[in-house]
């Protein structure tokens, strides 16, 4: 009864949120699936019924599904990339060394025939009705027996193989730690089709994309399984492994060979799961929140760190909660499993050795993902600056503010990593698509870093409060959506006042850098107790500027120069400080003028961005006089 009122109060939400805006819409879909586990050989049946509703104005006469296991295949495009990338994942490939020179090689190309991974599609069905298939890789186009209309829904109906490849990349078994299965995209997954038409792309490294929806999922394995990931287990009473209520009592009978996990997760775009016969499960509950799972091996070597993480999660989700708005499902896991660390709807797959400090960031990250993924959910593929962006400004906030002594700017390595990308020269505008880039690590800082100063840095133009503001109301306004850079632009706007266009356009579609730099500090030359102060615009891409004057006295003042595309004026962000609002700058002008009422003698130091808040790429001309 508690799950079906959560289902209700969801969809609840998703329609008022829905009605806020007539013009948005979005595909729905229902899953049911029948999952049979052959664990000896590493393989699955399965059967697939998928209600699918066309919430657009397009007739469909074809869809799509994500075949992902096909990807660990010998002369896969994953496999092709890997061969071909300068940087290829490390995780990915093997070391040797020939005529005394590194070579890496593909894992995936050395794999054997049973140790690969597939996904094979039979018995397709449209209302009881063949259709007609075709694979191409990891992409099965379907032509339909009979056109999807608008606003209708129609049954798919599958059977499928599966075969769970070597763990080489999120998804497979028996990885570096020893969890056998790491279930991660294993099932025919319909692709996404929106206002920018399908997203039926290849599968060749890096991000998910899918439809909103509830699943409802059967797994039978053999009885010394346990399991954790996606959706709440419906019959736990009946399973045990640690699910069973208080009190219960959870006797197997020894003739049973096998148990049928029942899962059901309303409103998720994704089902995981991870099973291992040597998992450990504790539970603990979140004050007026979520009951967090954790599952992880029987290993005295990690037991205390897996324990100590406990109630540091629980301070995060409530950090999390605070900042950006409520988790809504009622449970989430943290997971031994995986190659590094994934998010996945309700759950995370995380390798679980190493250094607590360690355990702690990648979850601290990963949970992050269920606010700028899983219930943020925008299209990875195409926007991963959004999503990894967002979320490591997230988790270095959140791991910030529970940790023993907090930092000022808990993001500072993020703008280093920039800087670095910056000086190389390989940086690409943040509209590439995230299989698209020639080096992984320059993806990785796009994603990753640059992502996170664009949040950063979007607190220096409107101010911090109005930060913290846009991301609530983001939340409100766009979980269970798929929103775009655009949509969180217009919130930032629409909270602050602020024109942000050329914002959003500058650091996420282009390469241009920020450079400004004081040019130029001279005294008056007819006699008045002045200075004048001259900033030059080095780089192409406009900022407004703060500006902070020191004097030789102890005293110091502040100066704020707006920028005239932004229509907009911040609060002073040192209240207590006496600041000058200076005339607007524009980007036309690349050098600028102002005057300071002291003499040059009076002069300290005058600073751009004292807080370097701003990512600016030469520090080095941002102070006079010059360090």
């Amino acid at each position: 009864m508690k799950k079906i009122l959560l289902l209700s109060i969801i969809l609840i939400t998703f329609g008022k949120s829905f009605a806020q805006n007539a013009a948005y819409w979005q595909q729905h879909v229902d899953y049911k699936m029948y999952v049979v586990m052959d664990v000896k050989n590493y393989q699955y049946k399965g059967t697939q019924e998928l209600i699918y509703t066309n919430n657009s104005a397009d007739t469909l006469k074809k869809v799509y599904y994500h075949l992902y296991n096909n990807a660990f295949q010998p002369n896969s495009e994953m496999d092709a990339r890997l061969q071909t990338i300068i940087d290829p994942d490390a995780r990915m490939v093997t070391k040797t060394t020939v005529d005394g020179k590194t070579v890496k090689e593909s894992r995936i190309n050395a794999l054997k025939p049973n140790e690969i991974g597939y996904l094979k599609i039979s018995n397709f069905k449209q209302d009881g009705v063949s259709a007609t298939t075709k694979e191409a890789g990891t992409i099965l186009e379907v032509t339909l027996a009979k056109p999807i209309l608008p606003n209708s829904k129609t049954t798919l109906t599958l059977d499928f193989d599966g075969q769970v490849p070597v763990q080489i990349r999120r998804s497979g078994r028996n990885n570096k730690e020893g969890v056998e299965f790491s279930m991660a995209q294993w099932y025919p997954k319909i692709a996404e089709f929106d206002f920018e038409g399908w997203h039926a792309d290849p599968y060749i490294g890096r991000e998910f994309h899918g439809v909103w929806g509830n699943f409802d999922v059967n797994i039978t394995i053999d009885k010394e399984y346990v399991l954790g990931g996606t959706g709440y287990l419906i019959n736990k009473n009946e399973i045990g492994h640690g699910y069973q209520d208080a009190g219960i009592v959870v006797k197997i009978p020894k003739k049973i060979k096998t148990l049928t996990w029942h899962f059901n997760a309303p409103m998720v775009h994704d089902f995981t799961f991870a099973a291992d016969k040597n998992y450990l499960h504790d539970v603990v509950q979140v004050p007026n929140g979520a009951t967090l799972h954790f599952l992880y091996k029987n290993n005295p070597k990690i037991i205390e760190n897996w324990k100590n993480l406990q109630p540091k999660t629980v301070q995060l989700m409530e950090v999390f909660n605070k900042t950006v708005g409520k988790y809504p499902y009622d449970q989430y896991s943290v997971i031994q499993g995986g190659d590094g660390g994934m998010e996945y709807a309700m759950c995370t797959l995380i390798l679980g050795e190493g250094t607590f400090d360690g355990l702690l960031g990648v979850t601290a990250h990963e949970m992050a993902h269920s606010w700028f993924q899983h219930v943020l959910a925008t299209n990875e593929s195409k926007h991963g600056w959004m999503d990894e962006g967002f979320t490591s400004f997230l988790d270095e906030y959140g791991t910030n503010e529970i940790a023993d002594k907090k930092v000022e700017n808990p993001h500072q390595g993020t703008y280093d990593n920039y800087f670095y990308m910056v000086k190389l020269g390989k940086e690409q505008p943040q509209t590439t698509h995230t299989d698209r880039y020639d080096l992984n690590k320059m993806y990785s800082i796009s994603a990753y870093s640059k992502g996170d100063i664009f949040l950063v840095q979007l607190g220096y133009l409107i101010g911090q409060d109005n930060l913290m503001k846009t991301l609530k109301r983001y939340y409100a306004e766009f979980k269970f959506k798929h929103p775009t850079p655009n949509d969180f632009k217009r919130t930032a706007e629409r909270v602050s006042g602020a024109n942000l266009d050329w914002y959003l356009v500058d650091w996420t579609q282009t390469t241009n850098t920020i450079d400004y730099g004081i040019k130029n500090v001279e005294s008056a030359t007819d006699g008045v107790q002045k200075t004048g102060v001259s900033i030059e615009r080095i780089g192409r891409m406009p900022m407004p500027l703060d500006i902070l004057v020191e004097y030789n006295d102890g005293t110091q003042e502040a100066f704020y120069i707006p920028l005239r595309m932004m229509n907009y004026e911040k609060a002073n962000p040192n209240p207590s400080e006496k600041r000058t609002v200076l005339n607007d700058i524009t980007w036309a002008q690349s050098t600028y003028n102002f005057e300071i009422s002291r003499t040059k003698s009076d002069i300290k130091k005058i600073t751009i961005d004292p807080k370097n808040l701003v990512a600016d790429v030469d520090k080095s001309n941002n102070v006079f006089p010059k360090i």
